[in-house]
Order: C-alpha cells, then sequence, then structure tokens
C-alpha cells in the first residue's frame, strides 16, 4: 500500500454546499471530463443534508441527483472519508441546504510529486484561494497607492 501512495498525486477535498437542496447537475459533464481524461481520479464522493434542525444525513446518490443521473459515481468510497469527516463538512453548511463531498487525487501532479518525494521534498504547507478573495486582493492592488494587496492571508 505504502509503495501506491508514493505513486499518487496530491490528494484534495471539497465540499460544496447547494442551497435549499437543489442540485441541477450542470457540473457534473465536466467533473465527469476530469476524470476521463485522467485529470482527477475520485476517491470518495458522496452527499449530505442538512435538516432545520441541524441533523446532518448522509444522502443515497439516487436521492441527491434532483433528476440528474449520478450513476458514474456509484461506489466511489475509498473508505477515507469517516463519520468525524462527515459531520465536520456538515457544520459548514447551513440548515436546509445539502451538500457535496468529494476527495480527488490530483492526477495530473503525480509525476511532479514522484519526483519531489524522491528528491526528499515534502508538503509543509497547501491551501486554496478563494475567488472572492482573489478578486478583493487584486481591486486592493488597483486602488492602492503602494500596489499592495494579499490574497493568501
Amino acid at each position: 500500500m505504502s509503495d501506491d501512495l508514493e505513486e499518487m498525486g496530491p490528494v484534495d477535498y471539497l465540499v460544496v454546499e447547494f442551497p435549499g437542496n437543489r442540485m441541477t447537475g450542470e457540473g457534473l459533464p465536466l467533473l465527469v471530463d476530469l476524470v476521463d481524461r485522467g485529470i482527477v481520479r475520485i476517491l470518495d464522493f458522496l452527499f449530505v443534508r442538512k435538516d432545520e434542525d441541524g441533523t446532518v444525513s448522509v444522502l443515497e446518490l439516487k436521492e441527491a441527483g434532483d433528476g440528474a443521473d449520478l450513476s458514474v459515481f456509484e461506489g466511489a468510497s475509498s473508505g477515507l472519508m469517516g463519520d468525524d469527516d462527515i459531520k465536520e463538512a456538515g457544520n459548514a453548511v447551513q440548515p436546509g441546504n445539502s451538500a457535496a463531498l468529494l476527495v480527488y487525487e490530483n492526477v495530473w501532479a503525480a509525476p511532479l510529486a514522484r519526483a519531489l518525494r524522491r528528491g526528499g521534498a515534502q508538503m509543509v504547507a497547501s491551501g486554496r484561494i478563494p475567488v472572492q478573495a482573489l478578486l478583493a486582493s487584486l481591486e486592493a492592488i488597483e486602488t492602492s497607492p503602494s500596489g499592495a494587496g494579499s490574497a493568501i492571508a
């Protein structure tokens, strides 16, 4: 197993909230395309719903689709996500909404990751810059006399 892990690219997760439990499925073909082209590999994919009283429950894919065909993701469960992860994701979701939880490998980065590991390098920090923070930083650069702004903070 550790040899397999050495071959992997970085692994990320997303929690995508759907207000009012409405998922249109518009993004699904794009996700399938990323998988088909070998850019990402889905390790875990599930949906949760947060009731008005704060109760979080896992939904079957057929319950979550709101008409979208999610059958392509059936069986996408590596076992990496546990009850604590589901609870934490549920904490990020507003009552009355649902969310997709996605754990995926960045296959595109695997060759770079392998080369770095062979050289003794290791990941010491990682993060994601929300688009809103990036836009605010760019706006601050444009309006600031010094031209300074930071999206990483």
